[in-house]
């Protein structure tokens, strides 16, 4: 069952970004199809949604979540969690709703949020750290005289994963409209290309063809990929070996040869 929840613009709530800054968001839209007012149509907000489901289950959830995402309710869950965690235990949603954000950890009202973690001690019993030396692991793939380059992919700045949503942002599409390969300027002289020119990139599991980009960043013999673009997709020249451990596939390294896209 897929239920219609609101989307991060149509609902009051946070968002805590990697750097541990929590930051208030507030609706700027109606979820879709509350537009005429209808309060049994449209698109509700996911702790409502949440809020509903747990009452129907029999638990005494009140928090009065708004459906339609405003601010009710979601102060009282807000408070609820940093009731029971330390690390935010000085962020109140009043302080929220005054300063728009603050950074954890922050112990009280009066501390103004710790940019830096882990200053004196670390959260262990002695309070130190235990380091452990780690042997170096070669990729599964690595360059030779068929497949001389390294292959990087990752992400643009103006596109988020795949581009489902990014590329459907007029100004950021601008910005970014086609797949390119950066390769460093002393990489493309030996290749005798310039940027701009296409070029056509191989694995030893499929090619595809994309513009050519001077990148100073990138480093000799390697070539950077970002996984946006449908027409140029990265991910089909990428390994997919496991990592015998984390099981995840070896999607950021392989070799890779290069040359100038046919004409």
């Amino acid at each position: 069952m897929v239920l219609p929840a609101s989307a991060w613009p149509e609902k009051t709530g946070t968002v805590t970004n990697t750097d541990r800054l929590m930051q208030l968001g507030r609706p700027a839209l109606l979820p879709p199809g509350n537009e005429e007012g209808d309060p049994n149509t449209g698109a509700r907000a996911d702790a409502w949604i949440l809020e509903q489901l747990a009452q129907r289950l029999g638990l005494p959830w009140a928090y009065g979540i708004d459906p339609l995402g405003g601010e009710a309710g979601v102060g009282a869950v807000h408070d609820e969690m940093r009731s029971v965690m330390p690390s935010i235990a000085g962020i109140s949603w009043a302080r929220l709703q005054r300063d728009g954000a603050v950074t954890y950890p922050c112990a009280d009202d009066a501390d103004p949020g710790q940019a830096v973690v882990f200053t004196d001690h670390f959260p262990t019993a002695s309070g130190r750290a235990r380091l452990v030396p780690s042997a170096l692991s070669f990729a599964a793939e690595r360059p030779d005289a068929q497949f001389p380059f390294v292959l990087i992919t990752g992400r643009q700045l103006e596109h988020w994963h795949t581009g489902s949503m990014t590329r459907h942002a007029t100004v950021l599409d601008a910005l970014e409209p086609e797949p390119t390969v950066s390769l460093h300027p002393l990489t493309l002289a030996r290749l005798g290309v310039q940027a701009g020119q296409r070029l056509r990139v191989s694995s030893r599991r499929g090619r595809i063809e994309l513009m050519a980009r001077a990148d100073e960043a990138t480093p000799a013999d390697t070539v950077f990929i970002p996984f946006a673009y449908a027409e140029a997709a990265a991910n089909l020249l990428t390994n997919p070996a496991l990592d015998p451990v984390a099981k995840i596939a070896e999607v950021k390294y392989c070799a890779v040869a290069v040359e100038p896209a046919p004409v």
